[in-house]
């Protein structure tokens, strides 16, 4: 008989993908780590090749494991949807979902076509805007769920925290400050809460800031400042080679969250199964960049 892929152990190896490693693929599994080996050595006999090299610092996968990953994330994600397609538990519903630009990158997309396709009965309607504008419509029972930055010091003992991350005050390398005038300042928008905060900030500070662009999109911000067209703060995911961090002339910025954050129609089933895909696939992401970069 021919080599066999077993669920089981394609599971573990996506695990292993997406959690950095066998030791947190196991304690994500529920698994011991000598299980989660067993099963990974069984596929590799199996198939008579190598899938992962065991080093000092983790757990690589050979090219080999690389191309089999990704097959085995399409097996899985059709596994799942065939067990809740035929599952006695339907969902249905509609779910009003708010989430910052930064997110539409971050595999949100995937993650939302994937649980719709798992649900038919569930239509979930993304719109995409600034931070302060999805926290109003939160309050104001518009949205049922909303993917946001915000100020680690500001976030609710409700919210349910992605990441944390850096901001930096930052301008082009040869962007001269002179410090006997107000300093520009690029920002998103107006509603801006980074913009909000440098403007507060500039007010205890001399010279102060004064606003030379506004623009919601992230692209044009670090186009912005990559012309010198004035200082701005940003994520660390936002920062390029060609960019010059400040450290010296401001004071630190505060830390960034990423949070979910839901509405009133929260405790619903439709939008609790979200919450529950959205925070198994997006935190252990945004961990794993974090791992990466530090």
């Amino acid at each position: 008989m021919g080599a066999r892929l077993e669920m089981g152990a394609l599971q573990a190896l996506c695990a292993i993908a997406d959690h950095g490693g066998i030791t947190r693929a196991a304690a994500h599994l529920a698994l011991s780590q000598s299980a989660v080996s067993h099963k990974i050595r069984r596929l590799e006999e199996s198939l008579a090749c190598a899938l992962l090299t065991r080093q000092v610092g983790g757990d690589r996968f050979t090219p080999e494991g690389e191309r089999l990953l990704r097959y085995a994330r399409r097996i899985v994600v059709l596994h799942d949807e065939a067990v809740t397609s035929l599952g006695r538990t339907s969902l249905s519903g509609r779910i009003r979902l708010g989430v910052t630009e930064d997110m539409t990158g971050s595999g949100l997309s995937r993650i939302l076509g994937r649980f719709t396709r798992r649900h038919a009965e569930v239509s979930v309607h993304a719109s995409v805007a600034q931070s302060l504008t999805l926290e109003e419509q939160i309050d104001r029972d518009e949205l049922d769920l909303g993917v946001i930055q915000l100020f680690e010091h500001c976030q609710r003992t409700t919210d349910i925290v992605l990441s944390t991350e850096p901001l930096y005050w930052v301008k082009a390398p040869d962007l001269e400050l002179d410090t006997t005038r107000p300093l520009p300042f690029v920002a998103f928008d107006d509603n801006c809460f980074y913009r909000r905060w440098a403007m507060s900030f500039g007010q205890s500070q001399l010279p102060g800031f004064t606003t030379v662009m506004t623009c919601a999109s992230t692209a044009g911000v670090v186009s912005a400042v990559h012309a010198g067209l004035g200082v701005s703060l940003l994520n660390r995911c936002h920062l390029t080679p060609d960019m010059t961090i400040i450290t010296d002339e401001f004071a630190p910025p505060p830390t960034i969250a990423y949070v979910i954050r839901q509405g009133r129609n929260g405790h619903a089933g439709v939008v609790r199964a979200l919450v529950e895909e959205i925070t198994e696939e997006l935190g252990g992401r945004f961990q794993r960049a974090e791992m990466a970069l530090s």
